[in-house]
C-alpha cells in the first residue's frame, strides 16, 4: 500500500545511495559509541593506576569499571532526552548532536590531570566527565539505532541490523585496536603511561569529526517524515499531541519495554564480559605485549563484524526468535568454558582462535536484537523505546565487569569467576529468548497501520 499523508509517503522507495549512506552512518555512529568503551577498557590498568591507585590491582580495575558503570547509568537519561528529541524533531538531527558530544567528551579525557597532580580531584573530575559522556552516548543509540533500519527495504533490515549492531561494535573495536597499536608503538613501555593513553582519548574527536562529515549526506528516515506529516495534520486539525515519553510509559508499551530488558540486559552482560573484558584479560592474566594483544583484537573485531552481518541476514530468513534461541543455546554451552581454555593455553594462535569464538558468541545477539527492538514500537515512539530498551538493559549488563572484578578476590580467580557469571547470564538470555514474540515483518505492519490513520 502506498498511502500519502500530507504529501509524504512512508512507502516511498529510497535510492540505493540513500540506503548505503543511512546504513553506513548508523553503523559509524554506533562504532563511535563502542570506540569509547574499548578505549577505556584497553587503558583500564593504566587509568586505574593513575586515577584510582590501590595496593590491590583488582581494586583499581574495579574502580575503573565502576566509572564505566556510572556512564552506563547515564545512558538511559541520554536516550530519554535524545530519543524524545529524535521522535519529535528527526533522527538525523539528534544523531549529529549526540555524536559530536561523544567525540568532544572522549577527547577531554586526554586532558585530565592525574592523582599525582591534583590528588582526590582527579577521580572526581574523571567520574563527572564520564557522567556527561554517558548522556551523549545514550543519545547516539536512540538515533543511530532507528534511522538505519527505517531507511532500508524490508529484505535488508536483518543484515543492516547486524551491520549496525554487531558490525558497528566490530568497527569500534577495530578502530580502538588500531589506535591502541599506534599509541603503543609511538609511546612504548613507560611512555605509554605518560602520553600513550592520552593519545587514545584524543583520537575520539577525530573519529567524531569524520562521522559528522558523513552525516551531512544522510537523508532523514522516510518513516519519521511520514509521521511528522501526520503530526502536522493532526495539529492543524486541533488534536493534542502527547509527548513520546508519556506514550512510551503508558501500560501497553511499558510492558513491552520490560520484556525487552530481559534480552538487552543479558546481551549486554554477555558482550561486556566477552569482547569488553578481553583487553583486560590479555593484559592482566596472559601478560601479552600490547602489540600482540591489539593485533588479536583487530582480527577478532573484523571477523566478528562479518559474522554479525551474516547472523542478521539469517534472522531475516528464519526469524529473530529462532536466531535468539539458537545463539542462546551455543552461548550456554560454550561461553563458560572458553575463558578457562584461554587461561590454560600458551599458544598465541590458539588463544586468538578462542578469542574469536568468544567474541562472535558474545556479540551474536547484537545482530537481530537491534531490528527486534525497532519492530516492537510504532514510529512515533520508536527512537525513545528502542533507545531506552537498549540502554537500560546494557546499563545493567555493563555493570558485570565491575561485579566480576569485585567477586574475584585476586587476579588468579578472574577466569573461574567469569565462567560462572557467563553461565548464569547465558541461561537467563535463553529463557528470555523463549519468552519474547517473533517480530519479523512488524515494521511493515506498523507502516500500513500508520499510513491508514
Amino acid at each position: 500500500m502506498n498511502t500519502t499523508v500530507g504529501g509524504v509517503s512512508s512507502t516511498t522507495t529510497p535510492s540505493n545511495r540513500s540506503i548505503i549512506i543511512a546504513a553506513a552512518s548508523s553503523c559509524f555512529g554506533w562504532a563511535l559509541d563502542l570506540f569509547d568503551l574499548f578505549v577505556l577498557l584497553y587503558v583500564a590498568p593504566v587509568v586505574g593506576k593513575l586515577f584510582f591507585p590501590s595496593g590491590h590491582p583488582t581494586l583499581s580495575l574495579a574502580a575503573v569499571y565502576a566509572s564505566f558503570a556510572v556512564t552506563l547509568l547515564m545512558r538511559p537519561l541520554g536516550s530519554a532526552l535524545f530519543g524524545s528529541y529524535a521522535d519529535r524533531h528527526g533522527r538525523k538531527r539528534a544523531m549529529k548532536i549526540a555524536v559530536l558530544g561523544v567525540g568532544v567528551s572522549t577527547a577531554l579525557f586526554g586532558t585530565l590531570p592525574t592523582v599525582h597532580q591534583v590528588g582526590i580531584f582527579a577521580p572526581v573530575i574523571f567520574v563527572l566527565l564520564r557522567l556527561v559522556q554517558g548522556v551523549f552516548v545514550g543519545g547516539v543509540v536512540a538515533s543511530s539505532h532507528t534511522i538505519g533500519t527505517e531507511s532500508v527495504p524490508q529484505h535488508w533490515r536483518g543484515a543492516v541490523s547486524g551491520l549496525i549492531g554487531g558490525g558497528g561494535a566490530g568497527i569500534g573495536g577495530l578502530i580502538a585496536s588500531f589506535v591502541f597499536y599506534v599509541a603503543s608503538e609511538l609511546f612504548p613501555g613507560p611512555q605509554f603511561e605518560v602520553w600513550g593513553w592520552r593519545t587514545m582519548f584524543f583520537a575520539g574527536l577525530l573519529t567524531s569529526l569524520i562521522g559528522a562529515l558523513l552525516f551531512t549526506k544522510l537523508e532523514e528516515s522516510p518513516f519519521w517524515k511520514a509521521q511528522q506529516a501526520r503530526r502536522t495534520a493532526r495539529r492543524a486539525a486541533g488534536f493534542t499531541q502527547k509527548s513520546p515519553l508519556s506514550v512510551l510509559f503508558s501500560p501497553p508499551h511499558r510492558r513491552v519495554m520490560l520484556v525487552n530488558l530481559i534480552l538487552t540486559g543479558t546481551s549486554g552482560a554477555g558482550y561486556y564480559l566477552c569482547s569488553g573484558y578481553m583487553p583486560t584479560f590479555f593484559k592482566v592474566i596472559k601478560h601479552l605485549p600490547n602489540s600482540t594483544a591489539s593485533t588479536i583484537l583487530m582480527i577478532t573485531g573484523l571477523l566478528s563484524m562479518v559474522a554479525a552481518i551474516a547472523i542478521g541476514a539469517l534472522s531475516e530468513r528464519v526469524g529473530r526468535k529462532t536466531v535468539f534461541i539458537g545463539s542462546g543455546v551455543l552461548r550456554l554451552l560454550l561461553l563458560p568454558v572458553l575463558y578457562l581454555l584461554m587461561t590454560r593455553t600458551t599458544s598465541v594462535p590458539v588463544l586468538a582462535a578462542y578469542s574469536l569464538v568468544l567474541a562472535i558468541l558474545g556479540g551474536a545477539t547484537y545482530a537481530p536484537l537491534l531490528i527486534f527492538l525497532n519492530e516492537r514500537f510504532p514510529t512515533a515512539i520508536r527512537a525513545s523505546g528502542t533507545g531506552l530498551s537498549w540502554n537500560i538493559g546494557f546499563a545493567i549488563g555493563g555493570m558485570m565487569p565491575t561485579v566480576v572484578s569485585l567477586f574475584a578476590r585476586d587476579v588468579q580467580q578472574l577466569p573461574a569467576t567469569l565462567s560462572w557469571f557467563l553461565f548464569v547470564i547465558s541461561a537467563l538470555f535463553l529463557l528470555g529468548a523463549c519468552i519474547v514474540p517473533e517480530t519479523r515483518g512488524n515494521l511493515e505492519i506498523a507502516r500500513q497501520v500508520e499510513d491508514q490513520e
